[in-house]
């Protein structure tokens, strides 16, 4: 995906966010309870429909489900594959003009962006699906000193209601209690810090409609550390969930092993969601 420039933006409202830049930058760093901040009418409204027809460009087969306890979801992290209005977006995402922007308002130099979109692109939970309170993984899995500092989501969602749920829980750093939900709002842009202690979820199952599905692009950004600490995906149970908390746990167990072992031996994604999806299946089966 090839660079532009400045004036070559067609998918973004650039100048708009620069208009009020040291608003948003004074909303950023004073947010909680991380660092975060929430754009509406990111996009411009044209653009944002056909983002949302773009998602229906992919074919099934396209999709790689993971399906374990912590998770149900869909992703696709090949551009080939998108609309092009969809590839623009994620261009423009990834352009030097862009990421200067994003380092001018969150204060973090020399932001690093990611072609390969590892664990990102695009997103989609259908009915019942869920994601699990958790704090991302801190290193990029193929380049050991790419330490993870921001994530950009960006909700692809037309007539989202409340009652289908899907909110982005953020928790406190202790994970004693929720402190904002972020509604998955269509053209609704999430950026937010990520550490150790950031932790989001959609935790409860979705209850959209059949053919509804909780739609996002996401981009990570990264910083060049000499030696990072490296963490697979941290999840954690809430305080009310009680046995579902064992599941958890041992999920996650399960998944940093297959972390190590794709940072060693470059094992691919798929290889240990299919591993994950075998393992949920015996769960299920010795529970029923």
């Amino acid at each position: 995906m090839s660079s532009s420039s400045s004036s070559n933006f067609v998918a973004l409202n650039i100048e708009d966010i620069r208009e009020r830049l040291s608003v948003l930058k004074e909303e950023f760093a004073t947010a909680h309870p991380y660092k975060h901040i929430v754009i509406d009418n990111f996009l411009p409204s044209e653009t944002f429909q056909q983002a949302m027809a773009d998602f229906d460009v992919v074919s099934k087969e396209q999709w790689t489900g993971y399906l374990h306890v912590n998770e149900r979801k869909f992703a696709n992290s090949n551009p080939t594959t998108w609309g092009p209005t969809l590839q623009q977006i994620a261009n423009e995402l990834n352009t030097p003009e862009f990421v200067s922007l994003l380092e001018e308002l969150t204060g973090i130099p020399k932001l690093l962006i990611d072609p390969t979109f590892e664990g990102g692109g695009l997103h989609q939970s259908l009915r019942g699906g869920f994601l699990n309170m958790h704090a991302d993984f801190t290193v990029h899995p193929h380049q050991r000193h790419w330490k993870r500092r921001l994530n950009l989501l960006l909700y692809c969602n037309e007539n989202w209601l409340p009652e289908y749920g899907g909110g982005l829980e953020l928790w406190d750093a202790t994970m004693s209690h929720a402190e904002k939900v972020v509604q998955p709002l269509g053209n609704r842009v999430l950026i937010f810090a990520t550490d150790a202690t950031s932790f989001h979820g959609h935790p409860d199952p979705l209850q959209c409609p059949d053919g509804v599905a909780r739609r996002s692009m996401a981009l990570y950004y990264f910083t060049y550390e000499d030696k990072p600490i490296v963490r697979s995906t941290e999840y954690r149970a809430r305080p009310n969930d009680g046995s579902k908390g064992i599941l958890i746990y041992l999920d996650k167990m399960t998944l940093r092993i297959f972390d190590k072992a794709k940072r060693r031996l470059g094992i691919s994604n798929s290889f240990a969601n299919r591993v994950l999806r075998l393992v949920d299946r015996v769960r299920h089966f010795r529970r029923d």
